[in-house]
């Protein structure tokens, strides 16, 4: 049966109730979205989370969630987790919307933290483990160059906005620039550089998306493993530089969410 007026209101005024409901009270859920199990592992082992075998979602699909609790929070990770055909971290923009969207379903969460590592651009300041956090999130490589479709193709959106948390820990700001490629075209560059993005990656932007969809504020976390602009062939300054980079990120999301612990939405 296809929902009424009335059930659309209604689903509406329940909507902005729960958001309501969410800024006067303190955090209490948060939702970790981490493309890779490399990424994820240190944070699931600092914040002492177990693997949930029955996570609430579709049978058969390899997504992975580990929760728990830490101090006053409930924590949720949740990964894409392996490719079943092929056996690799099942990165992207459709992954990333596909567990986004079941997560916020299953989770109800009050925040999405999107974290994970990112290219990044030297003529905007960045280095090989900079931990930023992104002001805005666009696309790259959506190029449709209709009046109006090529807005939504760009589908420029502000990340939730965390000017105290930001002065508190110091952390470095930039734009956030999401494609499906790890590499970078001609098209892509000018696409990026549009974008005023400072680092780029494959999931932000769809994540940005799905949380403004469904009315749950996101931030985004993005260490540098790789710097985009430079000499280096991207792939293997990438793999040279995860390990280390992701420690760096690991420390950088504890803070954050030692921040965030006792914390309203208003307040950060």
């Amino acid at each position: 049966m296809a929902p009424t007026p009335q059930d659309d209101r209604s689903q509406g005024v329940k909507e902005e109730s729960m958001a309501s409901q969410t800024a006067t009270r303190p955090i209490s859920s948060l939702l970790l979205i981490i493309a890779m199990q490399t990424e994820a592992l240190p944070l699931v082992n600092k914040f002492q989370l177990t693997e949930d075998a029955d996570s609430g979602f579709p049978k058969g699909v390899p997504w992975l969630r580990y929760h728990g609790n830490y101090k006053d929070l409930k924590i949720n990770i949740v990964c894409p987790g392996k490719d079943t055909a092929l056996g690799v971290d099942s990165v992207g923009t459709v992954s990333a919307s596909l567990v986004t969207y079941a997560s916020i379903l299953a989770l109800q969460p009050d925040l999405i933290i999107n974290a994970g590592t990112a290219g990044g651009f030297k003529a905007k300041g960045a280095s090989i483990g900079d931990v930023f956090v992104a002001s805005d999130v666009a696309f790259h490589d959506r190029r449709i160059p209709i009046p109006v479709f090529d807005l939504y193709g760009v589908g420029l959106r502000q990340a939730f906005q965390t000017p105290n948390l930001l002065k508190e820990l110091n952390l470095k700001v930039g734009k956030l620039s999401t494609g499906d490629s790890l590499d970078m075209s001609p098209q892509d560059e000018a696409s990026i550089s549009a974008n005023d993005a400072t680092i780029k990656d494959m999931e932000g932007a769809a994540i940005a998306y799905v949380g403004d969809l469904l009315k749950v504020p996101a931030i985004f976390i993005k260490a540098v493993t790789d710097i985009t602009d430079g000499d280096k062939p991207t792939a293997e300054e990438f793999l040279q530089n995860l390990a280390a980079v992701t420690a760096a990120l690991d420390l950088a999301v504890t803070q954050i969410v030692d921040y965030i612990n006792g914390k309203r939405l208003s307040e950060l």
